[in-house]
């Protein structure tokens, strides 16, 4: 028997318009908004889908869906049927997507309400405050068949994919995985990746620099060329810095050139779903998931003490930077008011969107209102939710300011000799701020690996002598190319074209909760069984995997949702040669086996131990099965040691909940466990075991000591 389903409904006696959203947050601030003449309804999401464990989609009819009321949403549908009879109006104000428009056409379908009826009308808003609700209600239109069929296109495009290749991948490689069209093009970015890591031969270089003097002020440069030469000089080795070195020795230094040039910074664009997503692992270090889920409780409305529910942002999935005249005016008027004219510049700033195929009629993501600052919602939202409003909040409001202006000097320095030596050119650059503009307020963080700029160079001109305090040569070697972080694949993602906003952040999950990909050091590492899944699919379906032909998809997707394209001959085109592709591999692709070797024991057999992946992830198993059957979790290690046993403490998940603790590796011998994250140096005070306490505090869980972890720890503790 199915479960009672609870009530969603946000009911006025007497109310004669009934109005339908997906979830009770949003009906909740609608309700506010709209007051008692209205019911506001909320179904939970989609009320219809294609049927679970089977196709559900007839091939040979022009691809037509069945489409069935889903079992939990039984109650739901009927409950909206009666609400329905009773109203003299019906509004459907869904999301301002393709999703939303196909929520509503799958609950006029469900119910039977007539979709020409001039008594039922859609309703789009892409911020729920009073202005926008109101303005929505009085601007209403019928369903738009056209988004609608790019919804059911890409949907059934996406049931014809995943329902035909994971089962292929379950027969060939292990029951449970999935394969899908665009999180197998992700997969393979990952994978390719760790092949170029893999490959990459590390070089030997060296670098040498010189702290200068002049007076009591000192900076530093590093050697840049020969003079003369027009080529930047090469130390592949320390035997070319030593003979460089003994060349420099009684050298004399001489400011030989000084470019000075004023350069101006523009702040960065509003956010975009992708930008949102990439800026809040940056700064805050939330998954593309967490990002998501907050940003859409932002969206929906919180109830805040003495308002009632308020929508704080606006709508979350876009690709657009477009911003409101409404809300730019707010901006500037506030700018104005809290840092002066000289932090305005002359006209509004207008971004111009760069994703392909970004829907322009959408809003970039921003604050609702820039004077709903988040000092003054401190109390009133978790710190989740502060956090990532203030960080949307800031970078809305930076987006409207001035430039920020600065010097940016690059100096040349000459050494002489009076012997045969050559002569060297050393340089360094430096900047200098003259006006600070949006950077008072926001600065856009760096992916790893980003250059620094560099602080000011004290005054110099050309031909001051200058003192050389010492040489320092520093050896290094070539880095391959960075693992993706979940901030760094979306971005490619979205310059590929590959997916759409709504599509970045479920990707990602699928790709870690499928256990194709492992986070370490908070960047993501394709397992085996990964590997093994992105290589086959690429070898037996390299139009699937291959990313133009996914971006191109997109595209006509996009061209079926602005009605310039009929989806049928469409999905027509793809589905023909997926079939034949789809045959030859059944026939063809062969049974491989994925494990992975471990350096562990079987403490039962004394065998080597293996990864494999089962249904609840990956696990450890004995290589010998199935005449061994020993298993074992994978036990994530701190490297501190517990400080009853001696044992490793390692990550856990309660039962339950699912929430991380650490504990003793030795369990259930040693039952030790701490809430916090361990670090590895022990307290100051007392030698006791110190945890993190948030992003920049350490205490020990023996005495009252705290204080501030070392840089190292800090990173530990936010991962």
């Amino acid at each position: 028997m199915a479960p009672k389903t609870k009530k969603k409904t946000s009911r006025k006696n007497g109310a004669k318009n009934l109005v339908v959203v997906e979830s009770p947050a949003k009906a909740r601030t609608i309700a506010r908004i709209l007051g008692k003449e209205y019911t506001i309804a909320a179904s939970l999401g989609h009320v219809r889908d294609l049927p679970k464990g089977k196709l559900g989609i007839d091939i040979d009819h022009e691809f037509t869906p069945s489409y069935s009321v889903m079992r939990p949403k039984a109650a739901i549908v009927k409950e909206l049927k009666e609400l329905g009879k009773d109203a003299t109006s019906i509004y459907l104000a869904t999301d301002p997507d393709r999703e939303g428009e196909a929520i509503s056409w799958h609950l006029v379908k469900a119910l039977g309400w007539d979709r020409d009826s001039k008594n039922l009308h859609r309703v789009v808003f892409h911020e729920i405050t009073e202005k926008a609700i109101q303005e929505a209600f009085k601007h209403t239109r019928g369903l738009d068949q056209d988004l609608i069929d790019a919804q059911q296109a890409r949907r059934i495009l996406d049931r014809l994919v995943g329902y035909q290749l994971s089962p292929l991948l379950w027969k060939k490689i292990q029951s449970g995985l999935s394969a899908g069209r665009v999180q197998s093009v992700a997969l393979r970015q990952v994978v390719d990746r760790e092949r170029e890591i893999e490959a990459f031969v590390s070089k030997e270089y060296w670098t040498l620099e010189a702290k200068l003097a002049k007076n009591s002020s000192s900076f530093t440069a590093t050697l840049h060329s020969v003079k003369g030469e027009r080529k930047k000089i090469e130390l592949p080795n320390q035997s070319r810095v030593q003979e460089i070195e003994r060349d420099l020795k009684a050298a004399t230094y001489l400011v030989g050139k000084v470019k000075t040039e004023e350069k101006r910074r523009r702040p960065s664009p509003p956010f975009t779903t992708s930008t949102l997503q990439q800026e809040a692992w940056r700064k805050l270090r939330f998954s593309a998931r967490k990002t998501m889920t907050i940003a859409q409780q932002l969206y929906e409305g919180l109830a805040l003490e003495g308002e009632g529910s308020v929508g704080l942002i606006t709508y979350m999935r876009t690709d657009s930077t477009s911003l409101a005249s409404s809300a730019v005016a707010e901006a500037r008027d506030y700018i104005r008011e809290r840092f002066g004219q000289e932090y305005l510049p002359k006209d509004p700033r207008a971004y111009r969107t760069k994703s392909k195929g970004a829907q322009e009629a959408h809003e970039a993501v921003r604050s609702t209102s820039v004077r709903r600052t988040p000092e003054s919602l401190k109390g009133r939202l978790n710190q989740d939710q502060l956090r990532l409003y203030d960080l949307i909040w800031r970078r809305m409001l930076a987006c409207q300011m001035a430039d920020a202006i600065y010097d940016s000097t690059s100096v040349n320095v000459e050494t002489s000799s009076n012997g045969s030596s050559p002569s060297y050119i050393f340089r360094a650059t430096g900047t200098q701020s003259k006006f600070l503009g949006f950077v008072t307020l926001y600065l856009e963080g760096k992916d790893e690996g980003s250059e620094e700029e560099g602080g000011p160079l004290p005054p110099l001109a050309v031909g001051d002598a200058l003192d050389c305090l010492g040489l320092e040569s520093k050896q290094h070697f070539t880095q391959p190319p960075a693992r993706y972080t979940e901030a760094s694949l979306v971005k490619l993602m979205e310059e590929k074209g590959i997916g759409r906003p709504s599509t970045y952040a479920p990707t990602l999950s699928t790709l870690t909760d499928r256990s194709y990909v492992v986070k370490e050091q908070n960047r993501l590492k394709p397992t085996a069984l990964g590997a093994q899944v992105s290589d086959m699919l690429t070898q037996f379906f390299p139009d699937i995997m291959d990313v133009d032909f996914t971006a191109n998809m997109e595209d006509a997707l996009d061209e079926i949702a602005r009605g310039e394209r009929p989806w049928v001959p469409m999905l027509e085109a793809f589905y023909l040669p997926f079939k034949k592709t789809l045959d030859e591999a059944q026939a063809k692709m062969p049974r491989v086996k994925v494990e992975e070797p471990t350096d562990e024991i079987c403490d039962k057999c004394g065998s080597p131990m293996v990864i494999k992946t089962g249904r609840f992830g990956r696990f450890l198993a004995c290589s010998t099965f199935p005449e061994c059957r020993n298993t074992k979790p994978i036990l994530k290690r701190t490297g501190v040691a517990c400080p009853r046993c001696g044992g490793d403490l390692v990550e856990r998940r309660s039962k339950g909940k699912g929430r991380t603790f650490y504990g003793c590796a030795n369990y259930p011998t040693c039952d030790f466990s701490v809430v916090q994250r361990p670090l590895p140096e022990p307290c100051p005070e007392c030698g006791g075991l110190m945890v993190a306490k948030g992003r920049n505090q350490a205490a020990c869980t023996v005495c009252a000591w705290r204080g501030e972890p070392s840089e190292q720890e800090a990173v530990a503790s936010e991962a």
